[in-house]
């Protein structure tokens, strides 16, 4: 088995090289095919990008399955290994050249968050944790804040593939704008997961995400002195869709 630190520095040159992909990438031969629900998309590079992830992640860890959202058929995680993938999160942003897309890479164990590497190739952002490690941005320790709501940043995902959540998020993202500062729309779940963990966020929710959307922000949180559950405050799992709220742990 590989050492850790080194595991996750091949996962991270790996994912680096995959945003080069997205940086150099030529949207008007982008094939974009529309998916089941509103406004869901994917690309040729969320294609190519995910067979990229898929090979070489494979060739670092072998035994481990692979997961990624551009499959039909999901491998079992619940014993050893897996790589939990999204290869362009944030994929209708990366259409519109928004440059609010990461790619997400989360290793689990045994069905439990192991380690994350979550990448931003426009700014050169790194995120990285290793459970019980703590979280880093380009190898440098992050907190997350230690701000109460009422003097902190709400950022929130609209649940877009699922339109019968829309007015239930907009609800909760006003009654959150009342009592913050503000409220934030990325359009990247990882990423906005990534912010809470750098504190640059005290709070990120969304109503419906799969595992690839949140196996290794989630981490990033936890590892940066956060918290992370779903919406109704139970324990998030990574094995089915569902609600979540991460916060600084000083929500009221």
């Amino acid at each position: 088995m590989i050492e850790e630190k080194e595991l996750q520095k091949r996962i991270a040159d790996v994912v680096r090289a995959c945003g080069e992909i997205i940086l150099h990438a030529d949207r008007n031969k982008s094939c974009i095919d529309e998916k089941e629900g509103h406004a869901n998309f994917v690309t040729a590079y969320d294609k190519r990008i995910q067979q990229k992830l898929q090979k070489e992640l494979l060739q670092i860890l072998p035994e481990a399955v692979f997961v990624g959202e551009e499959e039909d058929i999901h491998a079992s995680i619940a014993k050893g290994y897996a790589f939990i993938v999204d290869p362009i999160d944030g994929t209708t942003n990366f259409i519109k050249d928004y440059h609010m897309s990461v790619i997400s890479v989360g290793l689990t164990l045994d069905g439990e968050r192991y380690m994350g590497v979550v990448y931003n190739p426009y700014l050169n952002e790194m995120f990285t944790a290793i459970r019980g490690q703590g979280a880093y941005l380009n190898g440098e320790s992050i907190h997350v804040s230690e701000e109460p709501l009422s003097n902190g940043l709400v950022l929130f995902g609209t649940a877009p593939y699922y339109e019968e959540l829309g007015k239930r998020s907009f609800e909760m993202a006003y009654d959150y704008f009342r009592r913050a500062l503000d409220v934030r729309r990325s359009g990247s779940a990882a990423l906005d997961l990534c912010s809470v963990a750098a504190g640059r966020a005290e709070v990120f929710f969304e109503l419906c995400l799969s595992p690839w959307d949140f196996a290794a922000g989630a981490l990033l949180v936890e590892e940066a002195g956060g918290r992370v559950t779903t919406a109704e405050g139970e324990k998030l799992t990574m094995h089915k869709m569902c609600s979540l709220l991460a916060t600084n742990g000083r929500e009221e």
